[in-house]
């Protein structure tokens, strides 16, 4: 089985993206809901918590886990897979949504001008700044909102102004600026306020673009392709005993999510 890891619901918009992709993949998704938002943690925390949700998905025998939440990506996952994998799981590969986005999006604006929302972590991480080549990035962190959303508060007057500011701070810092990412895979449930509140610049999540990379890597591996289930089984693991979770997460998959409550093991 493919296995899908984020500190919360905001993996399931990439989720969602991969079934629409590659329909018969089997998948578990695994979403550390006890412990999110990582965004405002240290980095030796966002680390050592992303590191125990790949191991659990690869002791549940997932060959491939994509992380799909930009601030593990960004703080651990090239730590991980320089200095984890080779020593503990050599025949195993996790993949992130930074480098995928980053090879893709340049070409999304006719300006070069490109601008990135982003948790605090992932903004001072750089990542977007190193990897996004060819064009002015400017990045605006974006404290507090993965919060509001995983609260289920996302169609509140209090989101609505906090996103208002970010686009006001967002274009006050680079004018030019005519594509903007969503820099956190939770931030599309808010994707039309982003829209509203940047007129005609281009909105850009990263669901559509991951899914498409994810086949594109299994097509130039079918080694690994060959060991992923095809038989379209799904399964929502969560760190969390909550029983609103579901229902949370069914408005980020846009279908009813069951989620299984589990203890993942450090």
């Amino acid at each position: 089985m493919l296995g899908v890891f984020d500190s919360g619901f905001g993996g399931l918009t990439v989720l969602r993206a991969i079934h629409t992709r590659l329909p018969s993949i089997s998948t578990i998704y695994l979403g550390d809901n006890a412990r999110a938002p990582y965004g405002t943690r240290s980095h030796e925390e966002i680390f050592q918590f992303t590191l125990d949700g790949i191991r659990e998905l690869f002791r549940r025998g997932c060959p491939l886990v994509i992380v799909a939440c930009n601030t593990s990506s960004a703080q651990a996952l090239r730590q991980i897979q320089q200095t984890i994998l080779p020593a503990e799981f050599p025949d195993r590969r996790v993949l992130g949504v930074i480098r995928p986005t980053a090879e893709e999006i340049v070409s999304m604006s006719t300006t070069g001008h490109i601008g990135v929302f982003a948790t605090p972590a992932t903004v001072t991480s750089g990542a977007y700044v190193r990897e996004i080549v060819g064009a002015n990035v400017t990045q605006i962190a974006c404290p507090g909102l993965v919060d509001l959303i995983e609260s289920g508060r996302e169609r509140s007057e209090e989101v609505d102004r906090l996103v208002a500011s970010l686009c006001d701070q967002m274009l006050a810092a680079d004018p030019l600026i005519d594509a903007a990412l969503l820099g956190c895979t939770h931030y599309p449930i808010v994707e039309a306020l982003f829209a509203k509140h940047l007129g005609d610049r281009r909105v850009i999540s990263q669901g559509t673009i991951v899914a498409e990379k994810l086949a594109d890597y299994l097509d130039r591996h079918p080694d690994m392709a060959e060991r992923i289930d095809q038989s379209g089984t799904r399964q929502y693991l969560t760190t969390k005993s909550d029983e609103d979770l579901s229902s949370l997460a069914s408005r980020f998959y846009g279908e009813t999510v069951a989620f299984i409550p589990i203890k993942t093991k450090s």
